[in-house]
């Protein structure tokens, strides 16, 4: 390829490659290796198994025409694009193609997160609003002179605004780390000082229950890729987990391992593995902790006095923060003995 032309389409921020006669990718810039990997000199259909690329590709090589449409990559993190063909270098004995691909990713997942909001919030947010309004009413007319019923409702009506409140928040927080969750972060994190500043602020909590918080492998060279804030919150809601529900006079022990080869075959990277001693979770619920709003009607939702009111928001923020990171999360857990909640995170 003529350099100059070589220097333009290596600067272009969308994914763009240029397609041989025989569908081999025979250019790709560095956004579409960022986004597809090491593609260059492979056959087209290796990379990108959907018809509609493959269709749109051979139908601007059999006619010159200019092809558009729409890809979805399925996948844990599935990518929308739009594509665009182009006929070009066109001489007697060859013929190429451009690909162009505009990641329409985050406009798709908008569309989504945006019904979803509506859907879940208008369900959640109607019991707490309905139960407010009744006292409302309420303190209005009958329990009008009523000290002690007045008393009484508005403190169950701080409670369910202040549910409807974080309730509001998680959802708004959930909103974001999906928008983002398809962009790999670029900063690095020191996963033992995290952990380790999570201990500090939680320690009041845990000395409440008289429990011991426990790292080990904290020796051990731990920094990864990734986002801190987003980390930070992952660990605190695990661990924060772990001692709400873990038997008192009991530890939280978090351990941290190097080279851990998880399932699904994650190499060179972090185990960090956070067990509690409590009730434990029955088998049919594990499946399911990480979906939005889902609970479990037993003894392992109580809420002690200070604890902060779940939203069923938390384990759902914790699965796609994890995901943007490339990472896996998988739970054990037997009932009466304990649970441990086990993040694999790639160093790359």
């Amino acid at each position: 390829m003529d350099t100059l032309f070589s220097i333009a389409f290596e600067h272009l921020p969308n994914p763009t490659l240029i397609i041989a006669g025989d569908r081999q990718v025979s250019f790709a810039n560095k956004a579409a290796i960022t986004t597809f990997g090491a593609i260059i000199g492979k056959d087209l259909a290796l990379t990108f198994r959907h018809p509609n690329i493959l269709n749109a590709v051979d139908k601007t090589l059999a006619s010159r025409s200019t092809e558009t449409g729409e890809l979805s990559i399925p996948g844990p993190l599935a990518q929308v694009f739009e594509l665009h063909t182009i006929s070009i270098f066109e001489t007697p004995a060859s013929q190429c193609v451009l690909l162009s691909l505009e990641d329409k990713t985050k406009v798709a997942r908008s569309e989504e997160m945006r019904a979803d909001f509506v859907a879940n919030a208008s369900h959640e947010l109607r019991s707490p609003l309905s139960a407010i309004l009744g006292f409302i009413e309420t303190l209005q007319g009958p329990a009008s002179d009523d000290e002690q019923a007045r008393t009484r409702f508005l403190g169950i009506m701080g409670r369910e605004a202040e549910r409807m409140n974080r309730l509001i928040g998680d959802l708004l927080h959930l909103s974001r780390v999906e928008m983002d969750e398809h962009v790999r972060p670029k900063g690095h994190v020191d996963i033992s000082n995290t952990i380790q500043n999570v201990f500090d602020l939680l320690e009041t909590r845990a000395t409440s229950k008289s429990m011991e918080l426990k790292l080990v492998g904290s020796d051990q060279p731990s920094s990864i890729k990734g986002d801190s804030d987003q980390l930070n919150q992952v660990f605190r809601n695990l661990i924060e987990n772990a001692v709400h529900y873990g038997y008192p006079d009991t530890a939280v022990e978090v351990t941290i391992e190097q080279n851990n080869t998880p399932p699904n075959g994650l190499k060179n990277g972090i185990s960090v593995h956070i067990k509690d001693y409590s009730n434990g979770i029955e088998k049919q619920h594990i499946p399911r902790l990480t979906e939005r709003f889902y609970r479990i009607d037993s003894a392992r939702t109580r809420r002690e006095n200070n604890a902060p009111i779940s939203t069923g928001l938390g384990l759902a923020i914790v699965k796609h923060i994890i995901n943007r990171h490339r990472g896996r999360l998988k739970i054990e857990s037997e009932i009466g003995v304990g649970s441990t909640f086990s993040i694999f995170l790639p160093k790359e």
